[in-house]
């Protein structure tokens, strides 16, 4: 039986390709400048300075010659060298000399393979021989550190894995994934466009804006019956808020600003401070613990142009959000609960399976240690509890507190990350948040912050690839289209829609003289889960005939029992 691979497996294998490609460019473009080459999701990339810039064209030569310094099977070598040495390796490279700078220790990792060597912490394949399905993507602009006022580079995108079989597979999902981007999807559905007077901007039309309505709709509805109460926030405040907060540290670059009156304002690019000015109003009682506040909040964050993509990457976006105020003590169960309404979620979309990771204290944190490991060890005990396999993910958690993600897997099987809940007590402490104990005296409040879809935006993004455009009945924005094969028929067609009207089901009727076959057509173009077909026949019966989006039709139907049938469809 074949070894089954890991998922750290996989990374160290695209790690190593990725040193791979650095080498062949090396030996290829001996003057290319390094920066950085990570393994990621679903493969890997470098970054260069090349004297001169690359052209596509230039990859398929790459790729051989990654190849051939594959075939020497060449052994990875990781060792540690003193810093002094490794600032002689890069003297001539601005970009190591920088990452050298920042490293803390007196020593620095370098991986070699033959002549070839790279400043890195580690983590390999043993040999070149071992990375043997790969296939390098695409070639694209970036800048050195993400930042656009530093040097742009050429990044190579690439993937590799362990067998053939998976490397095609990859291949045949990437040209499905193409297929229904979901940016095609939505100009074909008339469900959202971009225009240059608002680059990273969505402009929801109203078929879009039903889907949106609909997953907020669904997801408050199970908020409700978790005893969440509604709120809303400015999505502009004073800038001092954001000091505060500590999100001027660590966000500033990504905000938006504004000046009046002499006065200075951030536009939010999360939701929580606005949540934390409410629960500071007034005084609160252990009694009212834990108080669940809701917030689908809209945030703005400045994205370099260069990573914008469709739903998934705007500059302006919903979050589902939600800021529990609680004790220490109801940490775990509020924990539990949210990973059991997270699940309820994601089962309602398919999603299946469902990984989970625990992200602890990043490099650039607040708080000090023990109040990182405090908050750390209640989020294990809460998975803990539950059962869940998870994942640690070292230095992944967000700057005031740990965080638990979730990844689901769409029918593609690519993964995306959703769902998160952070635990923080460094917020409560910079606004000093409160409640009275039992006791009479004042305690500290824990928040927890948590989001179920994440971006409301990226996670219709998800869905319209996951269904391929084929949205479930509840969620397709027309749910049924009446399609008579004369007018003669558009009086009982018309009594059709009324009823269906009558249990909230998004129906409409073909107006147009198209005969019957181009009814059909341009309704399965919709993606219109029914098409109700009457004839002379139906009407004569008080039947209808439905047509599905995968062909199928069931004849005969009864209007009550059309109804019925939409009702449990509808649930």
């Amino acid at each position: 039986m074949p070894k089954k691979h890991s998922k750290e497996d996989l990374k160290k294998l695209r790690h190593s390709a990725a040193h791979l490609l650095a080498h062949a460019v090396l030996e290829l473009f001996p003057k290319t400048k390094l920066t950085i080459g990570p393994a990621t999701e679903e493969g890997f990339f470098y970054d260069f300075l090349p004297e001169k810039q690359f052209k596509e064209e230039d990859l398929a030569n790459i790729e051989t010659k990654m190849r051939e310094i594959a075939e020497l099977d060449l052994p990875i070598i990781q060792k540690e060298i003193p810093k002094e040495e490794a600032r002689k390796l890069y003297k001539g490279n601005l970009f190591k000399l920088e990452l050298i700078e920042e490293i803390p220790e007196d020593t620095v990792g370098i991986s070699t393979q033959g002549e070839f060597y790279d400043l890195c912490k580690g983590d390999h394949v043993k040999s070149t021989g071992q990375i043997k399905h790969f296939k390098l993507l695409n070639l694209s602009g970036s800048y050195w550190r993400a930042d656009k006022t530093k040097p742009a580079l050429q990044r190579i995108s690439g993937t590799a894995f362990f067998t053939t079989e998976d490397l095609e597979e990859y291949e045949q999902l990437k040209e499905e994934a193409a297929k229904y981007d979901h940016r095609k999807l939505g100009q074909q559905l008339d469900l959202f466009s971009f225009h240059e007077e608002g680059p990273g901007f969505v402009f929801f039309h109203p078929k879009g804006k039903t889907i949106i309505t609909l997953l907020t709709r669904y997801l408050k509805k199970l908020l409700d019956g978790a005893g969440y109460k509604d709120i809303s926030t400015p999505i502009m405040l004073l800038d001092k808020l954001w000091h505060q907060s500590g999100h001027w540290e660590h966000y500033k670059k990504n905000m938006y600003f504004c000046e009046k009156e002499d006065k200075h304002y951030a536009i939010r690019p999360m939701n929580c401070p606005g949540a934390i000015l409410i629960y500071k109003n007034r005084p609160h009682s252990y009694r009212e613990l834990p108080l669940r506040l809701s917030e689908f909040g809209l945030v703005h964050r400045y994205e370099l142009s260069g990573v914008l993509h469709g739903l998934f990457r705007l500059r302006a976006f919903t979050i589902d959000d939600a800021h529990i105020f609680c004790t220490i003590d109801q940490i775990e169960k509020e924990v539990i609960t949210t990973i059991k309404i997270i699940h309820t979620v994601m089962n309602k979309f398919g999603f299946s399976p469902i990984s989970v990771t625990l992200g602890t204290k990043p490099d650039k944190a607040m708080g000090s240690t023990d109040i990182w490991e405090k908050a750390t060890h209640a989020l294990q005990n809460a998975l803990d509890k539950t059962g869940i396999i998870y994942e640690i993910n070292e230095g992944d958690g967000a700057f005031y507190g740990p965080k638990i993600d979730f990844c689901v897997e769409d029918s593609m099987k690519r993964e995306w990350q959703c769902s998160t809940i952070q635990l923080d007590f460094l917020m409560p402490e910079r606004f000093d948040l409160t409640y009275i104990a039992p006791s009479g005296e004042k305690e500290r409040t824990v928040m927890v912050h948590r989001a179920v879809y994440g971006s409301l935006e990226r996670f219709m993004g998800i869905l319209l690839e996951h269904y391929k455009g084929n949205l479930p009945f509840w969620l397709s924005p027309i749910q049924a289209r009446i399609l008579t094969i004369t007018d003669t028929q558009k009086k009982y067609g018309q009594e059709i829609v009324d009823a269906l009207k009558q249990i909230d089901i998004r129906v409409d009727m073909d107006e147009s003289s198209d005969p019957i076959s181009g009814k059909i057509k341009v309704a399965q173009e919709e993606r219109i889960p029914w098409m109700l077909v009457i004839g002379k026949k139906e009407e004569a019966n008080k039947t209808i005939t439905i047509r599905h989006r995968d062909g199928a039709q069931e004849t005969g139907i009864s209007v009550e029992q059309l109804v019925k049938q939409a009702v449990e469809e509808n649930q």
